[in-house]
């Protein structure tokens, strides 16, 4: 499959200085060293905390950063210096409401940005009826911006990010501070651009959000890459255990000492909490244990049993702790 983008031991410095009276010029590091390929078609997504680097990794790849050093390509041109071969041929979104001009209505907008592209008014036009039926606005389309609510600000933006038919798109957070329903509906929507043929890398905090969408995931600390697969092959780094947590009206010591001698129980925490007391129970994936637990805790007041599968927040909580 083609790759249509290329990283290869890529690095972003930055100069600060520190200090009033003895300045102190200071070299930090953004990106570390970074090199990964996204393929044509996939949703390639950029986990990181704040700070990890996955912003000005998207920077570089839209053109607005030059890289300190090493290879990052898009559509096979280099980033900086052959940026004007592939710029109409990419697109971003970022998440929030500051890429629209909420004194225009949505078509308004999405024909200036049409303009900025130098398309035919007629192509235009067409383009802006498809984009606005893909992003559910047709019926807004003639109203004013400052009306919408955020969820539609932010699928105005997606329309406006596809104005010019991109073969990528880059979302930074593109479902941040939008409700349930909302994010639900824009989640959709990046589907359908998949089904399209369209690749995207995106970055989010949503951990459930990139299982659901990303075909691979690369996670990001530090400015350096920590892991790098599908949402299963991240899984699999930390596999091996599973998690049963019970809470209990009451529980002895001896009892939590009988659980942890139990065959193929890894360990056990206590924690007090308002519903109760909850045993965190991690044991061996393959074994069956919840029959010998139930009878250890006979007698005892069960107000809830819950057996947990390893979450791909699991993961990532696992894997940058074990990086800094």
């Amino acid at each position: 499959m083609q790759n249509l983008i290329e990283l290869k031991d890529l690095k972003r410095e930055f100069v600060i200085t520190k200090g009033w009276i003895k300045r102190k010029k200071e070299i930090v590091k953004a990106v570390d060293g970074i090199s990964f390929e996204v393929k044509k078609g996939e949703i390639f997504g950029l986990l990181g905390q704040n700070g990890a680097g996955k912003t000005t990794i998207i920077k570089m790849l839209i053109t607005l950063l030059a890289p300190s050093s090493g290879t990052c390509k898009v559509l096979g041109y280099n980033t900086y210096g052959e940026e004007k071969e592939f710029r109409d041929k990419i697109n971003f979104i970022f998440g929030g409401e500051m890429g629209v001009y909420k004194r225009l209505s949505a078509r308004d907008n999405l024909k200036y940005f049409a303009n900025l592209y130098y398309m035919d008014e007629a192509k235009a036009n067409k383009q802006i009826d498809k984009l606005l039926e893909l992003v559910d606005l047709k019926n807004k389309a003639d109203v004013l911006v400052e009306t919408f609510s955020k969820g539609m600000v932010q699928r105005l933006q997606i329309a406006r990010g596809l104005i010019n038919d991109p073969e990528i798109i880059f979302m930074d957070e593109p479902t941040i501070g939008l409700d349930p329903l909302g994010a639900k509906i824009l989640r959709n929507i990046i589907r359908k651009l998949k089904t399209d043929g369209k690749t995207i890398m995106l970055t989010t905090h949503y951990l459930y959000e990139a299982d659901e969408l990303c075909d691979r995931i690369a996670i990001i600390n530090n400015g350096h890459l920590v892991a790098l697969g599908t949402p299963q092959e991240l899984r699999n780094i930390i596999s091996g255990m599973n998690t049963i947590e019970i809470v209990l009206e009451k529980v002895t010591n001896e009892t939590i000492d009988v659980i942890e001698k139990l065959e193929s129980v890894r360990s056990v925490e206590k924690a007090d909490t308002d519903k109760g007391i909850k045993l965190i129970i991690k044991y061996l994936e393959d074994a069956d244990i919840s029959g010998n637990i139930l009878n250890s805790l006979s007698g005892l007041k069960i107000l809830s049993f819950n057996q947990k599968e390893l979450t791909l927040e699991d993961v990532y909580i696992k894997l940058v702790e074990a990086s800094r």
